[in-house]
């Protein structure tokens, strides 16, 4: 396994991480993605350990907590041996401090955490949307008071936009708060989104990329291909609509490409589709899932070996799409290229 600083902080993460999702499973989306138990957990982890996988992702809103119970037990003595990643800030209830990120949402989501988890500290710390809500220098002095507590190692953000990761490190930095170190965000050859702004937002700031949905939310397993039925044990059926769009013929292009890698480099379909992302600026660790023991150890394939560079052009060519505004000059013109050039791999 390969690791990498997360960001700019000094803190090394694995170029692959697990996400636990799966966890618990309870409710409409979380219960279609999966159903590990406490046992299950505990084998997951023996075989990501084992691989070198050190980082386990979590959040409060998955499966109403069961997620983050389900790995803390399964963490349970060996806590030294790993890292742990939870997010806070999705409502988890009506009422009016179940949601966001004001003062007292954050310390009580953290002690909630860190009960659930069986544990004295997160490693890292994410809050899983912006709160508009909520001054973002109240944001930053309670994550900075929870650090100097011990609770918290180092903190991130998850599906911010560029101005709002931004606001929030020019802040930081003018009252010396801790900055955020990473970024989870969804990105895939399906989903290129976050090329436009925030991968050089993260590499000018030095804020690392932890990637969600590294297969465009189960579209790039190689099981869907062009002209062919959604296959019937597909969650893509039940849980499609939460989710980011994926418009059909780029996703057919994009699988005819990697089925022709896939069958050159004897890999699979997913194995190409996450070694393409970790060859991507600012990416410090993509976040695999695995319902089961299968589809984990398929994922673990993803590292150990590299595309060439004539196969991720052609997996970029196929997953460009047309940048959008005010990005398309600087993609179309030469004067702009000549001031802007994409960022190298």
């Amino acid at each position: 396994m390969e690791y990498r600083r997360l960001g700019a902080s000094g803190l090394q993460v694995p170029a692959l991480s697990l996400g636990t999702g799966t966890f618990g499973g309870r409710g409409p989306l979380f219960g279609a993605w999966g159903t590990t138990d406490v046992q299950e957990a505990r084998r997951l982890l023996d075989i990501a350990i084992d691989a070198g996988v050190t980082l386990f992702d979590t959040a409060d809103v998955y499966s109403d907590g069961a997620s983050e119970e389900v790995l803390g037990q399964a963490v349970r003595g060996r806590r030294d041996q790993v890292l742990i990643s939870t997010k806070a800030g999705l409502p988890l209830g009506d009422g009016p401090q179940d949601a966001g990120t004001s003062r007292a949402r954050l310390i009580r989501s953290v002690d909630d955490a860190l009960r659930r988890l069986g544990t004295d500290h997160l490693d890292l710390f994410q809050l899983h949307a912006y709160d508009a809500a909520t001054p973002i220098e109240e944001v930053l002095a309670t994550l900075e008071d929870l650090v100097r507590a011990g609770k918290i190692r180092y903190t991130g953000v998850s599906n911010f936009s560029g101005w709002q990761l931004m606001k929030s490190l020019d802040l930081a930095d003018r009252h010396g708060r801790p900055r955020y170190a990473a970024h989870q965000v969804y990105y895939s050859l399906v989903g290129r989104d976050y090329e436009w702004d925030l991968m050089p937002l993260a590499q000018q700031e030095g804020v690392g990329a932890l990637v969600w949905s590294p297969l465009g939310w189960g579209r790039l397993t190689g099981r869907i291909r062009r002209g062919h039925p959604l296959p019937a044990g597909s969650r893509l059926h039940d849980t499609a609509d939460y989710g980011p769009p994926v418009e059909d013929e780029l996703l057919y292009r994009v699988v005819d490409a990697l089925d022709e890698i896939a069958a050159e480099t004897g890999r699979t379909v997913p194995q190409v589709a996450i070694n393409w992302l970790l060859r991507r600026p600012t990416v410090s660790s993509v976040i695999i899932g695995a319902r089961n023991e299968e589809q984990l150890r398929q994922n673990l394939g993803a590292v150990g070996w590299s595309l060439t560079e004539d196969q991720v052009a052609r997996l970029d060519a196929a997953s460009a799409r047309t940048a959008p505004y005010p990005h398309f000059p600087y993609r179309r013109q030469a004067g702009f290229a000549r001031l802007n050039p994409p960022l190298a791999g």
